[in-house]
């Protein structure tokens, strides 16, 4: 199966019963067009293709000649300048884009009890009846039996509540060490293929972001959807005035409005935990702010063009790393046009391999990437599930859906650099320390008492080789600890340990016995090894020397080793 280009949104938190959120109508019309008559496919050119000139809205409904750079994405041919420009006009365009305000959410279902409590009834009917069903399964000795039926169900389950519960089951569809395999199948359709919204409203909206008529932008373009998630849809066309391909993403209908009520519930639910809850010693509304942050920005599309457009210029340097085009000029606050591009999900092992190409392969390009995004720029991709990474024909790996990124300060990328370093050579007091500089304890608090608990955890946990360490078994037991001590967990921190166990679950899908932190360990050791900053220098001397000695022979030989 192949899949598109670009990501529909599927993975934002969200909420409520979406506007017009159903399959599609019987008949739908439209202008004539030459439609694409493509099943719901990926199919693209990842190479780049030469852009004939453009056209772009003259102000008054009319198209003008321009250059292709301006309305193509990077490399398009065009001079920087009218690239610039073209990337301003969408700015306009997407001027009017929801930014989240939770004084203003909360003011607005405050007055709203009534909303509010039928959306609780709603989540907690849906979901403690299928709890219920479960443990009447089990109770009655029939829950390996019912597996799919019970996973058919909560991906409809989610599905009916709406982009919030979408994402929870987006989440687990990648963790095939949480899920079993019926339920990881069924809930990974939750990435791209969601029931979708009237083509007529899609087509309206392009019309109305863009101010020019369909046919006037478009050659062909497919009649339904290629791709559907939670914030929008995906569809396959082609150029007018350039013959180039592209996916244009436009945003459902009403989807602010949606969000809002299910966001004011979970900040409420949070507020909730961090008055009550004693054990929970970080600033959970802090984190569900953070993230509901991230999700408003989804909801702008030249936002997400932006995000692209700098990912691609920090990590799209490596051929085996693909990042689509932005076609600014045929980009709004709502409708996203991106370079199209072949693909097959991570998750479909068969169809990779069919291609000669392995799964691991990809999975660890993945992880590499990742790194370089967590502890080299700090500019990362905080959802990399099986939607949003293409396996291309060519080998390489497409990162799709910008809509959600984060950043890691400087300090905590050489301070998670360091404190790899104090957990190889079991430096417990050291690694208390390093907990100041990734803000996870304020200042005043004394980390004397936290090292034993550090020591009592890894000592158990590094009698595995390096090669046999779970990352889900690390966090698991940092976790643990965390809940003893009164720890922070800042919300960069939070999508970090997403991204990375989210990768994980990629490979653990391939291969049950992969190991994330085995194959991060050749990065560790080039990045001390070759980069000249003082604290890496000093981390690296750290590591292999102890009072004028070598720490550890072992230690020494696999650094030349996975440097070599």
């Amino acid at each position: 199966m192949m899949m598109s280009l670009v990501s529909t949104g599927g993975h934002s938190l969200a909420s409520g019963p979406l506007p017009n959120f159903r399959t599609k109508p019987p008949q739908r019309r439209r202008p004539a067009l030459p439609y694409l008559k493509t099943p719901r496919a990926a199919i693209v050119e990842s190479r780049p293709v030469r852009v004939a000139p453009a056209t772009r809205d003259n102000g008054s409904g009319g198209l003008v000649l321009v250059s292709a750079g301006a309305a193509g994405g990077v490399g398009g041919g065009g001079s920087r300048a009218e690239d610039m420009q073209a990337e301003a006009r969408a700015m306009a365009r997407a001027v009017d884009a929801p930014v989240f305000n939770p004084e203003l959410i909360a003011s607005k279902y405050g007055r709203r009890p009534i909303e509010v409590v039928r959306r609780m009834l709603e989540i907690l009917t849906a979901i403690g009846s299928f709890g219920l069903k479960l443990w009447l399964d089990e109770r009655n000795g029939v829950f390996d039996q019912n597996k799919k039926v019970r996973a058919t169900e909560l991906r409809q389950i989610f599905t009916r509540l709406g982009p919030t519960f979408v994402k929870l089951g987006q989440g687990l569809s990648t963790r095939p060490d949480i899920c079993p395999p019926e339920f990881l199948e069924e809930l990974s359709e939750l990435q791209d293929d969601l029931p979708t919204f009237p083509d007529e409203e899609a087509f309206a909206c392009i019309e109305r972001e863009l101010g020019v008529s369909l046919d006037s932008i478009y050659s062909t373009i497919t009649p339904s959807p290629v791709a559907a998630a939670s914030l929008g849809q995906v569809y396959k066309a082609k150029l007018k005035n350039s013959g180039q391909t592209v996916a244009v993403k436009v945003q459902r209908p009403g989807i602010e409005k949606a969000i809002g009520l299910d966001f004011y519930l979970i900040r409420g639910l949070g507020g909730l935990i961090n008055k009550y809850v004693d054990f929970i010693t970080s600033d959970v509304v802090a984190l569900i702010d953070e993230f509901v942050f991230r999700v408003y920005q989804e909801l702008n599309y030249v936002q997400e063009g932006q995000n692209a457009r700098r990912f691609k210029k920090l990590y799209a340097d490596k051929e085996d790393i693909m990042v689509p085009d932005i076609f600014w000029e045929y980009t709004s606050g709502k409708v996203l046009t991106m370079e199209w591009v072949e693909g097959v999900k991570l998750n479909q092992q068969e169809a990779i391999e069919g291609q000669g190409l392995k799964v691991l392969d990809l999975v660890n390009t993945g992880i590499q990437c990742s790194l370089r995004q967590l502890l080299e720029y700090g500019y990362f991709h905080a959802d990399p599930h099986p939607g949003n990474l293409l396996a291309t024909p060519e080998g390489k790996l497409a990162f799709l859906d910008f809509g959600m990124m984060s950043e890691t300060p400087e300090e905590a990328r050489f301070a998670i650099i360091g404190h790899v370093v104090h957990l190889v050579n079991r430096d417990y007091e050291a690694m208390a320390q390093d907990y100041y500089a990734l803000k996870f304890l304020s200042p005043d608090v004394d980390v004397t008492p936290i090292v034993p608990a550090l020591q009592n955890f890894f000592d158990d946990a590094l009698n595995y080789t390096v090669s046999e360490l779970n990352f889900k078994t690390l966090v698991d037991g940092l976790g643990a600890v965390f809940y003893q001590y009164p720890f922070n967990v800042p919300a960069y921190y939070a999508l970090i340990l997403r991204s990375l166990t989210v990768l994980e679950g990629l490979a653990l899908y391939a291969d049950p016995n992969f190991k994330v932190l085995a194959a991060s360990y050749p990065y560790f050791a080039k990045r001390l090894l070759t980069d000249p900053n003082p604290y890496l220098r000093d981390a690296l001397v750290e590591l292999l020397f102890k009072d004028g000695r070598f720490r550890h022979v072992s230690h020494t030989l696999s650094l030349c080793v996975c440097f070599l």
